[in-house]
């Protein structure tokens, strides 16, 4: 197989290596500069303040420095990134922006930090107490609007450690007839997600209350949804610092093998399940067939559900005797 040809010649290729060097050259002079009006409190224009949050981030290992400095500086400004491309020459207050890029250069989550994050294109509020809803975990909504797509729509919701209430808010936005409860052991959680709900328009149907997820509930549900801790104990400090550093350890910790909490549900989720309902679970990576083999024990059929990179990332639970 024959190399690919370089589309540039030499000489262009070095032309374009420079224009490269000359454009980081100039933006790392505008971050010099707007760090000294940082400083000092003076306004600065916004493609100023971009670059030098650019050079600021990029420098603390952020993988898209400029569009999180876009958004943390229309965070800062109150102001929309869209504008900020629109208006580069705005002027604008840096004192804000520069508190907010210090903090996420020390890798705290940009979702904390704007307070928000979208998911199954809704916005969430989030918090430091809650674990920051992920684009992987929307693979549990498709698995189970997908299973109820040629049968009467779940009437009962339940979602176990609801964090944020993404996974149950998602879902009753997709159900228009369901109602639902979200358990987590805590009551600050608890608070955010109802809060969530009201911002959906959604607190007439989602309620939720602060327990142990194994308590004895006293109802049985259509759908039950959950994204356990699946991270092996061991393995927390390897994660990227953003997660390990700053998400709640209750919310990322499995025990010694990343497999504790399933085996707890298995445990009571038949109890939980109407006679025709399925449960839908996350996974973590390379756990499918363990996983699969705890649910069979426990009378259930298991079927999986990719993330859009292919990785196993859902798991659909039935009583034997339906299929999933």
């Amino acid at each position: 197989m024959k190399p690919a040809r370089n589309p540039l010649s030499p000489g262009q290729a070095v032309a374009a290596q420079s224009a490269t060097r000359l454009d980081q050259a100039g933006e790392s002079l505008s971050a010099a500069s707007s760090l000294a009006a940082c400083s000092q409190g003076q306004e600065q224009r916004s493609l100023s303040l971009l670059n030098y949050g650019a050079t600021v981030l990029r420098q603390a290992g952020i993988e898209h420095p400029r569009l999180e400095a876009r958004l943390l500086l229309a965070h800062a400004t109150g102001t929309s990134a869209a504008m900020l491309v629109r208006d580069p020459q705005a002027m604008m207050d840096p004192r804000n922006f520069a508190v907010l890029l210090a903090r996420r250069a020390k890798r705290e989550p940009l979702a904390y930090i704007l307070g928000r994050r979208e998911f199954w294109s809704l916005e969430f509020g989030v918090s430091s107490a809650t674990l920051i809803p992920r684009a992987e975990s929307e693979t549990l909504i498709e698995a189970s609007v997908a299973a109820f797509a040629h049968r009467s729509q779940p009437e009962r919701v339940l979602d176990l450690g609801t964090g944020t209430g993404c996974l149950l808010l998602s879902v009753l936005h997709e159900f228009s007839e369901a109602h639902g409860i979200g358990i987590d052991c805590s009551a600050e959680i608890c608070r955010l997600a109802a809060a969530n709900a009201a911002a959906l328009g959604l607190a007439s149907r989602a309620a939720f209350a602060c327990a142990d997820w194994a308590a004895p509930i006293g109802a049985r549900f259509d759908l039950v949804l959950c994204n356990p801790p699946y991270i092996a104990s061991c393995a927390i400090g390897t994660l990227m610092p953003d997660v390990s550093w700053y998400e709640p350890r209750t919310a990322l910790d499995g025990g010694p093998d990343g497999l504790r909490a399933y085996r707890q549900i298995m445990g009571f989720l038949p109890g939980l399940l109407r006679p025709d309902g399925i449960a839908v679970l996350e996974l973590g990576v390379g756990q499918g067939d363990t996983v699969a083999e705890l649910a069979r024990a426990a009378g259930f059929s298991a079927t999986m559900w990719p993330d859009l990179s292919g990785i196993p990332r859902g798991m659909v639970l039935a009583t034997k005797n339906r299929l999933a």
